[in-house]
This record gives C-alpha cells, sequence and structure tokens, in this order.
C-alpha cells in the first residue's frame, strides 16, 4: 500500500462533482506527479487530500489509517506538509523568519533542519536577512518549499510550484525537488509543465474531467503515445 493515497475519491464544491472515482497515491522516497489539462481536478484532487476538501465519496489513506475525517491542521500534525501556489510566503518577513515559522508546532531545536534547508537552497542562506518580498519568484518558491520542510513532513505536497518562473528556475527547483525526494520524503507534485514534471517523477497521473485517464511511471507516460499526442504537445 502507498503511503499516502487518496482512494477513489468523488466531490467538488456546491454539489457539483470536480474529482469522480478518482484516485491518487504517493509512496516514501518517491515522486508522484497530477498532471492534465485546465479543470481535470488536479488542485481538488491535492485539497481533498489535505482535508481541504472533503470527498462527497472515497477515502484518504496515510500510512495505512483513515485520515479522511481529521481537520487539515490534524493531517499537517501527521506529518503532511503543502505549498500552495500563491501567497505562500510572508512577503514583509525575512527569509529566516519564514523558516521558523514553518517550525512553529515544534517544541525542538530548530538549527539542525534549518542548516539543512540553507544546504539543500544556498540562495537563502545568503538571503536570510532579506525580506521575502524583495526576492525573484523562484527564490520565493525555494522559501515556500524551506518553509513546509521546517515541519520535518514525511509528505511534502507542491501545488504548481514552477508557475511563472523561468525555464533556468524550473530545472533547478526540480533538481531540489530531487534532493527532497532523496532524503526518503514522499513527493506529491501538481504541475502544469507536464512533460518536464513527468521525467522526473516516478508515477504519474494524468487527469481529465476529475478522472484518472492514465496512470502510470513517469518514464512509461512520456512514451505514451496518447499522452504525448493529447497532453505533452506532440
Amino acid at each position: 500500500m502507498s503511503y499516502l493515497i487518496g482512494e477513489r475519491m468523488t466531490g467538488g464544491y456546491g454539489g457539483a462533482d470536480i474529482l469522480k472515482d478518482c484516485t491518487i497515491s504517493v509512496d516514501r522516497g518517491e515522486i508522484a506527479v497530477v498532471v492534465g489539462p485546465n479543470g481535470a481536478g488536479k488542485s481538488t484532487a491535492m485539497r481533498a487530500m489535505l482535508g481541504l476538501l472533503k470527498p462527497r465519496e472515497g477515502k484518504v489513506l496515510l500510512k495505512g489509517e483513515d485520515i479522511t475525517g481529521l481537520s487539515p491542521q490534524q493531517r499537517v500534525q501527521r506529518g503532511m506538509a503543502f505549498v500552495p501556489q500563491t501567497h505562500n510566503v510572508f512577503v514583509t518577513l525575512t527569509v529566516e523568519e519564514n523558516l521558523e515559522m514553518g517550525a512553529y508546532l515544534r517544541r525542538d531545536d530548530i538549527s539542525g533542519t534549518m542548516e539543512r534547508v540553507f544546504e539543500l537552497f544556498p540562495v537563502l542562506k545568503d538571503r536570510r536577512r532579506q525580506a521575502a518580498g524583495e526576492l525573484s519568484g523562484g527564490q520565493r518558491q525555494q522559501v515556500a518549499v524551506g518553509r513546509a520542510l521546517m515541519t520535518l513532513p514525511s509528505v511534502l505536497m507542491l501545488d504548481e510550484p514552477t508557475a511563472g518562473v523561468s525555464p533556468i528556475v524550473m530545472d533547478e527547483l526540480f533538481e531540489r525537488i530531487l534532493e527532497v525526494k532523496r532524503t526518503g520524503i514522499a513527493v506529491l507534485m501538481v504541475e502544469q509543465n507536464a512533460r518536464q514534471a513527468l521525467s522526473i517523477a516516478d508515477h504519474g497521473f494524468v487527469l481529465v474531467t476529475g478522472e484518472n485517464r492514465f496512470t502510470d511511471t513517469g518514464e512509461a507516460l512520456l512514451a505514451n503515445a496518447e499522452v504525448r499526442r493529447s497532453f505533452l504537445g506532440g
């Protein structure tokens, strides 16, 4: 069984089902990527797994435990961390203060974790005293991911982490995400840059109108002619 799984989720907002019998999963030390066209339900699936949306049908399991009834805060306490696409840093706080905010639930020494974040994102160490609002978009994303890592998560969930950044910055962020995976964390990512995301994914889920259209390894999905033609631009 996967470490985190949203199993046969159906639901949405205001009585309309956005997700339809949708299953998304990820294991520790793996990257799972959710891709598909706009409106496919990618972010809704992520929100359902985090507890921001209660599915009408289906369940969410973490380490085999049914957490469907838990609040987002309770899920965070169990090791889930989420980085939203926008408004994901405190712009008036320094980089270091942002990282400290990520550890607000902890009562132990956070200095070692902060140093590991600085090793992963060296630019943040150089700018630790600078306000996050003064950073570039790519650097802000590094702050947001770093803050999530300060919770010592077992699952890191990223919603469109490369939105609005240059191709060079996107490649750098993906390299850092690969390094996070190598620490044994389960990484679940919704991403519009499907081809690049699938190239680093252990598993991929292609959603269309809230349903699983294709589910396979990242490598197999990239090699699938229909996936390439319909979702990757040929």
